[in-house]
């Protein structure tokens, strides 16, 4: 019988098999299997005589310094923060997000600004040049006169285009949309990302050209496409939060020109995304009195903000009793219901809990533990904290208290906004924070106020 022309590769992990089954074996995922044209020689050795030479390493006091005099700075000092001062040229970008989000729009903005002063060419394989000229007039009030459009899906023409170092930025959008003449897949495949991700890759740190490549994203909100793709490229930035109102924030998450800490908030308005100064201020704009609702002082990245926590609590009309959270872990807020039941006089087997996050922002940080249990305790008790004072700290197992990294620029962001005190785990001086040890002696002490 002939050999089999065809193969079948993990969308997730890149494994090949020679047939089809429903659950990858390497990496566990389901029905993630693609299948694919084997290559040519698939069957032949490629084990052979080594023909390279000895390589030429050089001192590392030799090399010059190069990276921070060639940055092309992008026009929101933000970004060009997350970024680490700017786009470094030989540098690639990755951007995700979720669709809708205004990855587009962003780079558009970028584009225009940074072709003012240099060459910058913008290639779509999802738009026509006519639609992204559309969105520009929209965005910019300035008409963009010396940026370049092209569409093209041929990742061998982009890596042709970025070869020549006729351009200093160049931006692809998307990379899921690309094909390589060599590969016989259908577009968003693990063959095609990799091989196109690869040449453009190549192309860039031979010529010296700035490439951002933009990304897909899965519905768990991981960026689509074989890992490898994150370990190719120079910088990966995420763009989150929620594409129908509400802030929109870029982090890297990976960056081997600066720091990962660094956070940029936008917000998206008639002429594109805008820089939010003072995002604590209108995440506190429309803050509720009510019972259920709390003050945290988080940290994203390097930046300390202010959100409110509300909290709603219910008794349950079936036999298991419903959790839910908007902007936060549930897994983390049922391990947090269970310590309020053990360690306090709480009852909320009963009860329905509910927890939103105000802004529409996703809260990573580990000292949003006693804000959240504040808010759920004064939901249930139907007592209020005190309207000037601001909750941090992580709480552990015991009912304890712990400590928080950023105490100092979580303080200073509260005292800024006109609040008068903190709850915060003890270990500073600053008479501003009122010190708690544990969960019960908290809610004791500061849920005072009855609701009317």
């Amino acid at each position: 019988m002939a050999r089999s022309t065809t193969t079948y590769i993990c969308q997730q992990c890149a494994a090949s098999y020679r047939k089809w089954m429903g659950r990858c074996e390497n990496c566990g995922a389901w029905n993630s299997l693609v299948e694919e044209a084997a290559p040519a020689d698939a069957g032949k050795s490629i084990v052979s005589r080594s023909q390279g030479k000895a390589l030429s390493p050089q001192l590392l006091d030799s090399i010059a310094d190069t990276i921070d005099s060639s940055r092309i700075k992008s026009g929101m000092t933000d970004l060009d923060a997350v970024l680490g001062g700017g786009f470094v040229a030989g540098g690639v970008v990755l951007l995700a997000g979720q669709p809708g989000i205004g990855k587009s729009t962003l780079l558009l903005q970028v584009a225009t600004h940074i072709s003012k002063a240099q060459k910058v060419v913008y290639i779509t394989g999802e738009e026509s040049a006519a639609q992204i000229k559309s969105r520009a007039l929209r965005l910019t009030k300035e008409k963009a006169t010396y940026l370049s459009l092209v569409s093209s899906t041929q990742a061998d023409d982009i890596a042709a285009t970025v070869s020549t170092g006729e351009y200093d930025l160049v931006i692809v959008d998307s990379m899921q949309t690309l094909t390589v003449n060599e590969v016989a897949s259908a577009p968003g495949t693990v063959s095609q990302i990799t091989n196109a991700t690869n040449i453009i890759i190549r192309a860039a740190k031979q010529s010296g050209t700035a490439v951002i490549m933009v990304g897909h994203v899965t519905k768990e909100g991981s960026i689509a496409g074989p890992k490898t793709m994150e370990h190719l490229v120079d910088v990966v930035l995420q763009f989150e939060g929620d594409r129908y109102g509400g802030f929109k924030m870029v982090r890297a998450i990976k960056n081997r020109y600066g720091s990962t800490a660094e956070l940029a908030i936008f917000e998206m308005e008639q002429t594109g995304l805008m820089p939010v100064s003072n995002p604590s201020a209108h995440l506190l704009a429309e803050r509720s009195e009510a019972d259920g609702s709390v003050i945290l002082a988080t940290m994203e990245g390097n930046r300390a903000l202010l959100v409110e926590i509300q909290a709603l609590v219910t008794p349950s009309n079936f036999g298991y009793p419903k959790r839910t959270a908007s902007g936060f872990d549930l897994n983390r807020l049922t391990l947090l219901i269970a310590v309020i039941e053990k360690r306090t006089k709480l009852t909320l087997a009963d009860k329905d809990v509910f927890i939103n996050v105000v802004g529409g922002l996703r809260l990573r940080d580990p000292a949003a533990d006693l804000a959240v249990c504040m808010a759920i305790s004064s939901a249930a008790a139907e007592r209020r904290l005190g309207e000037d004072i601001v909750v941090y700290g992580e709480v552990g197992l015991g009912g304890e208290i712990r400590s928080s990294f950023g105490a100092d620029k979580r303080i200073n962001e509260a005292k800024k906004l006109g609040f008068t005190s903190a709850l915060a785990p003890g270990g500073t001086s600053d008479k501003f924070v009122t010190p708690v040890g544990d969960l019960r002696t908290a809610l004791q002490k500061h849920l005072t106020n009855k609701s009317s």
